[in-house]
């Protein structure tokens, strides 16, 4: 959860504005949280308190009205229709806000994990890619957290969900990237940072380097990142700084219980 929300901050800058290299300050003025870390947070209550996703989400997209980047517009219609359904949407939201699920079902059962992050996405979004963006991140980050401990078991997971990353590198990706907002395209392109980094940071820097929708690419490479390497306490410590009391306790009560 920390690591999808550092990757959300260090990416911020760069969504709209790319930075084709892995050379760069990760916290700067310019940075802030964007709707990735607010709706990871909503999740993140959501399961604390017992609370329907739908909900969290609302009330979270009304105190946080607008973030940096500010929301999708099919999701922003969402946010303020009351009662609106899901919109069959098969963009990376899904896979972006599902870390805390992946984080509260540590050590149970993989298909409690899975049906939970399924729960997540199918409010909003319920297209097939949306559902297996979010089950895909959820399962992975909890195959290490539970003893996935080579690339190649993380390789094999991800695979089956998603057969293209096995084709391009971070180098090859970073030559034509486009921005993209679908689980199709940004979810393998997370994986495949993860899969090519030495260490959390390291993840993080592929995520930014490859263009496009670079703090969602970077969240989602963050909370797999983290559950495998782990994360720094200074880039924890950083990336706290930019964050709101609300949001710190959230994080406080998900990992000191």
């Amino acid at each position: 959860m920390i690591g999808t929300i550092i990757g959300d901050i260090v990416g911020s800058r760069f969504e709209f504005a790319n930075h084709r290299s892995k050379y760069f300050d990760l916290f700067t003025i310019e940075c802030d949280f964007t709707d990735d870390t607010i709706m990871t947070m909503a999740v993140a209550d959501a399961l604390q308190k017992g609370k329907r996703f739908d909900r969290a989400f609302r009330e979270f997209g009304k105190q946080y009205n607008r973030p940096m980047g500010g929301y999708g517009a099919s999701f922003r219609q969402w946010l303020d229709t009351p009662g609106m359904p899901a919109y069959y949407s098969f963009g990376n939201g899904a896979a972006m806000r599902v870390s805390p699920v992946a984080l509260r079902f540590k050590g149970k059962p993989l298909d409690d994990c899975l049906a939970m992050a399924e729960k997540t996405a199918v409010v909003t979004h319920n297209h097939p890619e949306g559902i297996k963006g979010a089950r895909c991140v959820a399962h992975l980050i909890w195959a290490a957290f539970n003893g996935a401990t080579t690339k190649l078991a993380m390789f094999d997971i991800a695979s089956k969900y998603y057969e293209e990353i096995n084709g391009r590198s971070v180098d090859e990706i970073r030559q034509d990237n486009i921005f993209d907002e679908s689980c199709q395209v940004t979810v393998p392109q997370a994986i495949v940072c993860f899969l090519e980094a030495s260490s959390f940071e390291d993840a993080i820097r592929n995520a930014v380097s490859i263009g496009g929708d670079s703090d969602t690419i970077a969240a989602i490479t963050g909370g797999i990142a983290e559950a495998f390497f782990g994360v720094p306490f200074d880039l924890q410590a950083q990336a706290r700084r930019y964050l709101t009391p609300e949001f710190i306790n959230i994080l406080n009560r998900e990992y000191n219980g």
